[in-house]
């Protein structure tokens, strides 16, 4: 039965609702360049270069790879682990490769010019406003009812997923967003990365320490690959606080290096310049 189970897991399910996110994403990035780029960049500077290509397509593949078929067959009728990093995927990987490979005209016309829906996504974008609908998403995902509906109402599943997609983006917005303005200060940055890690270490050692299966839709009589639910739900509080956890903490990491590497550099400028006039002061007081 398990082994039969195992072959059913990768028999092909077309998800359409899939294909038609992911085409809309890729035909407005191919519009949004070809047609409005040409219009809104006039001083002859490119209207996208080749790394912010590159992590659009990154980032379509890799949201692609996460919402269909198999990862999304498995994580949401097998493995609560599988679904785990499903929600690392588009909360953690996709949303910044695809701010990356956002043009600063782009993200201009979709956020500073004076319209309704324009004010709305600056309140949305403000760290605090961002960091807690993040949260309120990463919460509900992990809360026992939401992820049993989830299961079992593929259209809830399907919003629930854009929820999270878009808090994501909202979220990292203020760190690595197209618009400089809009971005934190470091040390900012790096506080509110690790405020952002806090509230998933929650649910990530609840998965990991709890006595019995938390999720009943994942309590399956025949497990995929023979794994039980409980080692199930462990992996994916491990994946939680490992992947999720740690991949913040460096990301932290590497910005304080960043950062402190900046402020020596600044430094040692500012000594330089003040040797340079003292010794510029010296030569005009003995040629006096």
């Amino acid at each position: 039965m398990t082994a039969l189970l195992a072959v059913s897991a990768w028999e092909y399910e077309l998800h359409p609702e899939v294909w038609i996110l992911i085409g809309a994403i890729a035909a407005l990035g191919v519009y949004s360049v070809r047609a409005i780029g040409p219009l809104a960049v006039t001083d002859g500077s490119p209207i996208i270069t080749r790394p912010q290509k590159r992590y659009f397509l990154a980032g379509v593949l890799l949201l692609w790879l996460a919402a269909d078929w198999p990862m999304h067959d498995i994580a949401e009728e097998h493995l609560y682990s599988v679904h785990m990093i499903q929600h690392l995927l588009i909360s953690f990987i996709v949303p910044p490769l695809l701010l990356l490979a956002m043009p600063a005209w782009l993200a201009r016309l979709l956020i500073l010019e004076d319209g309704v829906a324009q004010r709305f996504l600056r309140m949305l974008t403000k760290p605090v406003v961002a960091g807690v609908l993040f949260n309120v998403f990463q919460i509900l995902t992990h809360w026992s009812a939401v992820v049993n509906l989830s299961v079992e109402n593929g259209a809830f599943h399907y919003v629930l997923h854009l929820g999270v997609f878009f808090s994501a983006l909202l979220m990292w917005f203020p760190i690595l967003g197209p618009l400089k303005e809009m971005q934190m200060s470091e040390p900012g940055k790096m506080i509110y990365l690790f405020l952002m890690s806090v509230v998933p270490t929650v649910p990530a050692g609840w998965l990991t320490f709890a006595e019995g299966v938390v999720y009943s839709s994942y309590d399956h009589a025949d497990p995929l690959w023979g794994i039980s639910p409980t080692h199930d739900q462990q992996a994916a509080g491990v994946v939680m606080k490992i992947i999720g956890g740690f991949y913040l903490w460096a990301l932290i990491a590497l910005r304080f290096m960043r950062f402190a590497s900046g402020q020596r550099e600044a430094d040692m400028a500012a000594r330089q310049n003040r040797t340079t006039l003292t010794y510029d002061d010296f030569e005009r007081e003995t040629q006096s």
